[in-house]
């Protein structure tokens, strides 16, 4: 890569009201109870980490749409005014319709899409750095609100981006 290009890994993930549930210990006898909001609603996180530097771009919408989509590229554009931007992604269908062709056609090269194999999320290292949020953040964890579970969210990649060496190593991007 030239000092003009940048490369990024970008993917979503589901941000669940629900907390994710993982085995934990307790003494015998004892279970550990876990709150629930008791309905569920579901956000999603659209991301994208920037494989050599670890700084990461994540925007939390009520959908995970083709605009949604557009609005993530169209951020890595302002955020890279005057480089060539490549992002690797998966194969779904919100990855691949008029809205990021839109954008993609306004970059005018620059903005290169590459695309992983289907059902190959283990391609992808942005998936660590999901995986990792998760035990962070909404492993166990009972949030009174979706806001606050958002606020949560945007906090830990804020806190990350302080920290792009342990992002880096998460994705493997060092050793």
């Amino acid at each position: 890569m030239t000092s003009d290009e940048v490369f990024y890994y970008a993917d979503e993930f589901n941000l669940s009201w629900l907390p994710t549930l993982r085995k934990m210990w307790s003494p015998i006898g004892q279970q550990i109870m876990i709150r629930t909001p008791g309905q569920n609603r579901t956000h999603y996180g659209i991301g994208a980490v920037n494989y050599f530097t670890g700084e990461t771009l994540v925007i939390v919408r009520e959908h995970k749409r083709r605009l949604e989509m557009a609005e993530l590229l169209l951020l890595l554009l302002e955020q890279q005014p005057d480089q060539t931007i490549y992002v690797v992604w998966d194969n779904a269908s919100t990855h691949r319709d008029g809205a990021v062709e839109a954008v993609l056609k306004d970059a005018k090269g620059r903005l290169v899409l590459l695309y992983l194999p289907t059902y190959s999320p283990w391609l992808n290292p942005i998936e660590m750095l999901w995986r990792h949020f998760r035990r962070e953040v909404t492993h166990c964890e009972f949030f009174v609100s979706m806001q606050e579970l958002t606020a949560a969210t945007l906090d830990f990649f804020a806190r990350y981006n302080l920290a792009p060496n342990r992002v880096r190593s998460l994705i493997g991007a060092i050793p």
